[in-house]
């Protein structure tokens, strides 16, 4: 039976309890500005479900420095550079030569751990395994949060600022009327076949290979445990691919002169993840703000979701704070460009990226010879080296 309607008033409402959320709630909470968290999945459900994580310099120093964690830095592990393989030659990438900085090897569900960890040490209100969440008002002074808690007590939360953080599939920018909001949006036609497996690594950083017969991306999670992807169609069932069968197109996709082999292991996790780019725009409605894939998504090839979420936190928890701290709108009304500055360039390098290293349905032999001279150009001297780094390890802050 639904308890009589409890009544929360904070400064902040946040709806989506993964990374962006979390880390806008203990960024908040530092600077004194009360906040609620509402998120329909359970703790665990996020903590135990298996993401890639490559964090950007600017990532790592979000979660070290604003005291989430040293974990990142003790049980991460350092990439000083990737790989690019073409047609079975291998290429490196070295990206403190080129721009001095590095990227982390650090699952997502890691960093949710520890965020979570830290709310909760804070003493933060998050509140998990929601139901029936609504959200309304958003041209008011006050908007609203409502739904049912976990323990089955009507909950409405009012606050000053409404934060959507609940990722591609919530509700938040579809309460953007549709006169006002515009969907960019494009679907590829491919999508990544993904393995977990137990092994030990094949290569200390990662490796994106592209050959005849498409791309893979051999990736790690741990000292033991490995990520692994192939192109796919985005109609392929998983049930289809036996061990062997996954292993031997795997190896077919990095085989070179250089006899390059996979360390195999057990496969114990099979997915197949379809490819699509997207951009809401405006990222503001109201008092309602979008961070992270609540308001844009990006392909996995240049490593941008989680980086590019930590970067909208990074634009929008000072204007929050100068809000309510000084009364200071300026960076509320700046936030929505400001932040789509930044997200059109991953979008770029992230599309970019993409179609270098895959190849297309029906592909001519022009076309596969020009992106060989275009990956000539990116591994033949410093300066397109430079560009892929830049972009892969993440800019400056604008």
């Amino acid at each position: 039976m639904v308890k009589e309607r409890t009544i929360v008033e904070t400064q902040v409402g946040i709806v989506g309890a993964g990374p962006a959320g979390l880390m806008l709630s203990h960024l908040l909470y530092k600077a004194g500005i009360d906040n609620v968290v509402v998120e329909v999945r359970s703790h665990d459900e996020i903590a135990s479900t298996h993401r890639a994580g490559i964090l950007e310099a600017g990532t790592v120093r979000m979660l070290a420095e604003s005291g989430v964690d040293g974990r990142v830095l003790t049980e991460g592990h350092e990439h000083e550079g990737t790989t690019l393989r073409f047609e079975g030659v291998s290429h490196r990438i070295d990206f403190q030569k080129l721009v001095g900085e590095s990227v982390w090897l650090y699952p997502q569900n890691e960093v949710f751990v520890d965020l979570a960890a830290a709310r909760k040490r804070d003493g933060g209100d998050v509140r998990y395994e929601v139901t029936d969440t609504q959200i309304s008002d958003l041209t008011s002074e006050q908007p609203k949060i409502l739904s049912t808690t976990a323990e089955g007590e009507a909950l409405e939360i009012r606050c000053g600022i409404l934060v959507g953080a609940d990722g591609s599939k919530g509700i938040s920018k579809r309460q953007i009327p549709a006169e006002v909001r515009t969907d960019n949006f494009i679907e590829y036609p491919f999508a990544w076949f993904g393995i977990l497996c137990e092994a030990p690594a094949s290569a200390p950083e990662l490796i994106y290979a592209n050959s005849e017969h498409g791309f893979a991306l051999i990736s790690q999670r741990s000292d033991t445990v490995q990520r692994m992807y192939f192109q796919c169609d985005p109609n392929e069932n998983v049930a289809d691919w036996d061990d062997e069968r996954i292993w031997a197109e795997l190896q077919r996709r990095i085989d070179g002169p250089d006899g390059l082999q996979l360390q195999r292991g057990k496969i114990f996790d099979k997915t197949v993840l379809p490819f699509r780019s997207y951009v809401c725009e405006p990222l503001r409605y109201g008092n309602m703000f979008l961070v992270g894939d609540a308001g844009h998504t990006v392909p996995p090839t240049g490593a941008k979701g989680l980086n590019l979420a930590f970067c909208d936190v990074r634009v929008l928890a000072p204007a929050i704070i100068d809000f309510f701290d000084k009364g200071d709108d300026s960076g509320l009304a700046e936030y929505s460009a400001k932040a789509l500055e930044r997200i059109w360039k991953a979008q770029n390098f992230s599309y970019w990226a993409t179609n270098l290293m895959h190849i297309q349905p029906g592909e001519n032999p022009f076309n596969q010879k020009r992106r060989r001279g275009e990956f000539a150009s990116i591994t033949g001297s410093d300066r397109g080296s430079a560009y892929f780094a830049e972009c892969y390890t993440g800019w400056p802050d604008q």
